[in-house]
């Protein structure tokens, strides 16, 4: 049932919508389509918070917008979507879904899952498709009103989670909606409901069957968020880590004193203060650190077997990865940085004045002495060989002379050799 929620009953306002949504919102009403801001924009202007995009969705078809807008490009094809560019900008646009067929046009796989998903239907169908009820409220640019089909308004208001129709049922038709559900608990801080919590601790096996490529891109929605570290709290109270980062719940499980763990956590909080802060992070230290535990019990192995230090750490490297990439596919524009934070610890190690100022100026230099100085902070090294490097980068050519002296290397004797006659 729809309820309308006038603007005397909630604080967005005109001015709070991205210039270039009202854009598309008011020609596609003036070319007599519906058009609405929904989802997350719409949640986060409730909840005061700024809103990162402003999806609309229409009554027009995918064609309809794009022979509205000149600069649209349509993509996907299980779910087809229009991107309305502004230079290299978009935004992006929905046409109202409905409830699936099994046809050319709507598709479910035997498990539930849909695969196929270009069904187009009514506003209110479009709202009882979406997954949380605080993701389906629509708002009206002409009248200022919220429209609400699923009581999203007052789970709004408790601050809970609630998927909209059987929540087995839509946790079937698309897995990713658990980690969905992690995510925007700890984003928003929300509760979720017991009937839409229950079946996660059941059902997360799904996950497997979801392409890694797509759970890569899910992994870095949900630690780099900056909400990292109870993300991954609540990730492992559902025991949904395993489908991410299976290596590293078998190390969690398998560790005694909470070495690793501790480690997880200070590298986790980290990430948040610096995502937090506005400043830029990577997903080659994220998995540099989850896989961290693993790769030295594969270097461990290569060094019994009697390969060198280089050799055995590039091995294990390629091991954890070779392992990793098959639940979430790693670029290897950010694996190579993984590798490479990863072999450049053992050069901590050499504090003479010459491998020091070279060490400094290597292009991943400040990623390797994050890395290490948060191994220092969880216990792993002592706090002195942190803070020797941190003092190191910021010396005077004199000071750093002085603090290399103790580690000179003697140089080595030149024999003279008699010339042959």
């Amino acid at each position: 049932m729809l309820v309308r929620h006038s603007p005397d009953t909630h604080h967005i306002t005109d001015k709070h919508i991205y210039g270039k949504a009202k854009k598309i919102l008011n020609s596609l009403n003036a070319a007599n389509y519906e058009a609405y801001l929904v989802g997350g924009a719409v949640r986060d202007l409730l909840l005061n918070k700024l809103p990162k995009d402003f999806d609309i969705a229409t009554s027009a078809h995918p064609e309809e917008v794009k022979a509205v807008f000149p600069s649209c490009r349509l993509i996907g094809r299980r779910f087809r979507l229009a991107h309305v560019h502004f230079g290299r900008e978009f935004l992006e646009v929905a046409t109202f879904r409905a409830p699936h067929e099994d046809n050319a046009s709507g598709k479910v796989s035997e498990d539930g899952r849909i695969i196929h998903d270009n069904v187009y239907g009514t506003l209110e169908e479009d709202a009882l498709r979406r997954d949380f009820t605080v993701n389906a409220l629509f708002y009206e640019l002409q009248s200022g009103d919220v429209l609400d089909h699923v009581n999203g308004m007052a789970d709004i208001e408790k601050r809970q989670l609630r998927l909209i129709g059987d929540p087995e049922t839509r946790y079937r038709e698309d897995p990713v909606r658990m980690l969905r559900a992690v995510r925007f608990s700890a984003k928003l801080d929300f509760s979720i409901h017991p009937d839409t919590e229950r079946p996660i601790y059941t059902l997360g096996h799904l996950l497997k069957n979801i392409a890694p490529a797509r759970l890569f891109d899910e992994t870095l929605k949900l630690f780099h968020g900056g909400q990292a570290l109870k993300t991954f709290h609540l990730l492992r109270q559902y025991d949904l880590l395993q489908y991410l980062f299976p290596l590293t719940e078998h190390s969690l499980l398998l560790e005694e004193n909470n070495s690793f763990l501790n480690f997880i956590e200070i590298a986790l909080a980290n990430t948040d203060k610096r995502i937090n802060s506005g400043k830029s992070t990577t997903p080659a230290f994220l998995f540099a650190v989850m896989l961290w535990d693993k790769l030295n019990a594969h270097f461990e192995y290569h060094r019994e077997e009697g390969q060198p230090a280089y050799q055995a750490m590039h091995k294990a490297a390629s091991d954890v990865f070779s392992e990793q990439v098959r639940s979430t596919a790693v670029p290897r524009r950010f694996s190579n940085v993984s590798r490479d934070i990863w072999m450049l610890q053992a050069r901590f190690a050499h504090k003479d004045c010459r491998s020091a100022l070279s060490f400094i100026e290597h292009r991943r230099f400040r990623a390797a002495y994050d890395f290490f100085c948060l191994r220092a902070s969880a216990g792993q090294l002592p706090a002195e060989e942190c803070d020797w490097w941190t003092r190191f980068q910021f010396a005077t050519p004199e000071e750093q002379e002085a603090m290399c002296k103790p580690f000179k290397r003697p140089r080595k004797r030149r024999r003279n050799r008699k010339r042959k006659k």
